[in-house]
């Protein structure tokens, strides 16, 4: 007998600033609806076992979309994407998340992302809180700091510098299964994709002094950060949630950067517990 996963795959056509995109995503499960957005240079493959975890797809519908011009969202075919350079900008995320909810259907669904989509988090929760429930923001920060982008994509790094650096950012002690699939997928990201979505990290997303705005009576806010996470480290991040009255911090001990796909059964311990305090509202 053959086995399948409980994954239903499909295209959806979404309008996005006025350019009509193919996106993909991927859907099981049922009950409140957690849209999953993976971080930059990559695709939805960072939330699978979410998407098959028994537990979890018995009370929630688990959504995890491949962002335009990543996985298999390919660039749109309506226009010559080809003559600009890729970078995803703060309105065109933010848009894109609120699209897909409505394409969807979904009903204020819980909003969960890693990295540069844990950086979205506080902003869907600033500018976009009565469209979610509540925002769920795995190593989350209010501005990364500054970067030289052409790290991501130059002639002389080859593509093995994303895979040493995805085995940099995983900790330690995971499963070394689970590490190494990290950096096949980051490997999968095509060159300029990975700065492109730098565009966002580094220079649009800066929250600095906006933090304080977030109402957290109007969408919970919940805040996961890894123990290793050489980005956004336990100490700013709770010094985040400070800020963002109302929120709740949890440090993930023997977690990093994506700890969703480098450890997820560690992951779901610390996840759960807000998922069931989120269905209890």
């Amino acid at each position: 007998m053959a086995k399948f996963d409980p994954i239903e795959g499909r295209y959806v056509y979404l309008t996005i600033q006025g350019v009509k995109y193919r996106v993909y995503y991927e859907e099981s499960g049922q009950g409140i609806p957690i849209i999953c957005q993976h971080s930059a240079g990559s695709q939805g493959l960072e939330w699978r076992h979410m998407l098959t975890d028994p537990e979890i797809i018995s009370k929630y519908q688990v959504i995890v979309a491949d962002l335009p011009y990543h996985g298999r969202s390919l660039p749109p075919e309506s226009v010559q994407w080809w003559k600009e350079e890729y970078k995803l900008t703060k309105s065109f995320f933010i848009d894109f998340q609120i699209e897909l909810s409505r394409a969807l259907g979904l009903e204020r669904p819980v909003y969960i992302g890693t990295a540069t989509g844990g950086f979205l988090a506080l902003n869907l929760a600033l500018e976009h809180p009565d469209e979610f429930r509540a925002v769920i923001g795995v190593e989350a920060a209010k501005h990364a700091g500054t970067a030289t982008l052409d790290t991501f994509d130059h002639p002389n790094i080859g593509n093995d510098y994303k895979r040493a650096n995805a085995m940099y950012f995983s900790a330690p002690a995971n499963p070394e299964k689970y590490r190494r699939a990290i950096t096949w997928v980051s490997m999968l990201a095509a060159p300029p994709v990975t700065k492109g979505d730098m565009n966002y990290y580094f220079i649009e997303h800066d929250l600095t002094g906006k933090t304080q705005q977030i109402d957290t009576s109007r969408c919970a806010v919940y805040f996961l950060t890894g123990e290793y996470d050489p980005t956004s480290t336990v100490e700013d991040t709770m010094e985040l949630a400070k800020e963002v009255k109302g929120s709740k911090f949890t440090e993930m001990k023997g977690m990093s950067h994506a700890g969703m796909a480098e450890n997820p059964v560690l992951f779901k311990k610390y996840l759960m517990p807000i998922l069931n305090e989120i269905a209890s509202k």
